[in-house]
């Protein structure tokens, strides 16, 4: 339990040991220190430092011998917060280089990016994702629906319905198969109620995703970021759709 808390505020194992080596020991050595913790004097004494860095531990000399000693553990929450301050300092600093990094990012889009999801976590990603990017950009995207794949996206991603009205953002789509019911901000229209297709489609924002199962029926997906694909994929819809 101690050891995962640890492991939850940014400990890594070797620092766990020493640490706890320090509480248990007392005033020691870096030797006795590294001994207890089964760790080399090396990087003992190189965790050490980081300890004391953070408030955790202090040391003294006495009798031309250095010796370490924890600080008491509610110093942990001191660290913490230290942690936390930094993170907002990180925050904004992030902020300041995203319009550098989107340049950067939009020079290499002349090729296509593809990312490849799997299970139902992945399809969850894959449906995050066209919410963040349409609350961004368009506030509306395009489907080609599948009945026989929604099932996946319903269990991966329960409100995500709700959350995309919630996001105010807009959906067309078609339906390719018997069902689909209109929830809010969206309007269907119906390729065919009778055979489904084995790809569930979305075309938003200079990406298309595709959702579809394998061989032993579990979920998989890709997003494509292309903005030439995209404009392809939106054309063959806008064109359907008009026909419907």
């Amino acid at each position: 339990m101690i050891e995962e808390v640890l492991q939850k505020i940014g400990f890594n194992d070797k620092e766990i040991q020493v640490y706890m080596a320090c509480l248990q020991l007392g005033p020691a050595s870096v030797r006795k220190v590294a001994d207890k913790a089964r760790i080399n004097r090396g990087t003992t004494y190189d965790i050490l430092r980081s300890l004391r860095g953070q408030g955790l531990v202090i040391y003294y000399h006495q009798d031309k011998h250095q010796y370490f000693i924890a600080e008491d553990p509610a110093k942990l929450k001191v660290s913490l917060e230290q942690k936390f301050q930094k993170l907002k300092e990180i925050e904004s600093e992030i902020e300041e280089i995203i319009p550098q990094l989107k340049s950067i990012y939009n020079k290499a889009g002349t090729k296509p990016v593809v990312k490849y999801y799997s299970g139902l976590k992945g399809v969850k990603i894959i449906l995050q994702d066209v919410i963040e990017t349409c609350q961004i950009n368009s506030k509306e995207y395009y489907v080609f629906s599948s009945s026989t794949i929604k099932n996946y996206l319903y269990g991966a991603y329960p409100d995500f319905s709700d959350d995309r009205i919630g996001a105010k953002i807009k959906v067309k789509v078609i339906s390719i198969g018997p069902g689909g019911e209109m929830r809010g901000l969206d309007e269907r229209r119906w390729l065919t109620k009778k055979e489904s297709t084995p790809t569930y489609t979305l075309i938003y924002d200079n990406k298309v995703a595709m959702i579809s199962v394998d061989a032993e029926n579990k979920p998989l997906g890709v997003i494509i970021e292309d903005k030439n694909i995209y404009q392809t994929q939106k054309m063959i819809f806008e064109f359907i759709w008009d026909k419907l």
